[in-house]
């Protein structure tokens, strides 16, 4: 298998699905790259890198920069996979579906269901989200939550280039609209990646550690700071399940609640805030459906509730790290 990062296995999969594929189309700001500048189109790729060489392959006609306008690239989109197309659409920071929610959530969301399963929609978009890159408040915003509440959308976060390509993969052949959070923290980490379609199917959680003594369910870039804790404490005798849930809509309940049984024990490490957050979510899910199993209250290690902040200092502060989860976890073990 190839080892590359997950910038790589987006754009690869983009290729190849659009080679494969005559109906597949990328449109967003910038998305062919270069555009007016000394080294002319492909020059950068998006300002993220993931659609290098895409211009220069498929043409302005399937490679389309849009104008800064949120709500027409959504709405482009929407009217493309109407008519037939798989359009994947960029939005630069996740921060922006403000701008465009009504596409989202009133109309795309609802397709399928208004018109009794007669209109297919399957738009895939990307949303590039997270804290960690000095930001700020309104262009590091992990939003998830939000578009995971609203029926009729699938919603993505990969991990690990592997998942980045299979995720992407299993998006671009289904009919249903999927919201795809790349973090932009993540962009740069390595790992091999299957040839060929490679695909991994929505609503299965990936186990990142095994261990018999907490369940840490962890979301996004929060899958690797889980995964050092974890590693960690096993020099110590304490075994964790690392759960990467990959898709938050739907979500893999059974792999959760399996390993709950088994361990007693819960932590979720979400980066979004904690009110109405994911997080919230599965220890709900947890408290009504695996009560009887817990040996210790749920954990839950969120960002605060609170803007992102722009001083570098105080955005380490509020990015949940390593440390607050290995705290959360010596918690849940020193109850009782």
């Amino acid at each position: 298998m190839a080892v590359m990062n997950i910038r790589e296995a987006i754009n690869q999969t983009l290729h190849d699905a659009m080679e494969r594929d005559p109906s597949v189309i990328l449109l967003g700001e910038d998305v062919a790259g270069g555009a007016g500048t000394a080294g002319g189109q492909e020059a950068i790729g998006g300002i993220w890198g993931t659609s290098t060489g895409l211009i220069g392959k498929f043409g302005p006609e399937r490679v389309i920069d849009t104008p800064i306008s949120e709500s027409a690239i959504i709405g482009a989109a929407a009217g493309a996979a109407l008519a037939g197309m798989r359009p994947v659409a960029e939005l630069m920071f996740a921060d922006f579906i403000g701008v465009c929610g009504d596409q989202l959530i009133n109309q795309i969301a609802k397709f399928r269901y208004m018109f009794g399963g007669k209109a297919r929609c399957p738009v895939v978009v990307r949303l590039i989200y997270g804290a960690g890159m000095n930001s700020a408040a309104q262009h590091s915003q992990a939003f998830y939550n939000l578009l995971t509440a609203i029926p009729g959308l699938k919603v993505v976060l990969p991990t690990t280039p592997a998942d980045a390509k299979g995720l992407m993969n299993e998006a671009l052949h289904g009919d249903d609209p999927v919201m795809f959070f790349e973090h932009k923290a993540l962009y740069g980490k390595k790992g091999e990646v299957p040839e060929g379609l490679h695909r991994v199917p929505f609503g299965h959680a990936r186990m990142a550690r095994e261990g018999g003594d907490v369940t840490i369910v962890a979301l996004g870039r929060m899958v690797s700071f889980a995964e050092k804790v974890a590693d960690k404490l096993a020099e110590e005798g304490i075994g964790c399940d690392v759960i990467d849930p990959r898709t938050t809509s739907p979500l893999d309940e059974e792999a959760i609640l399996d390993s709950v049984e088994q361990t007693g024990r819960l932590v979720v490490v979400d980066e979004s805030p904690p009110r109405c957050s994911v997080a919230t979510d599965i220890t709900a899910l947890v408290a009504q459906k695996a009560f009887s199993s817990l040996d210790a209250p749920p954990e839950c290690v969120t960002a605060p509730h609170t803007p992102i902040p722009f001083a570098p200092e105080l955005e380490r502060a509020y990015v949940p790290g390593p440390p607050a989860i290995e705290a959360a976890v010596r918690r849940t073990l020193d109850w009782g």
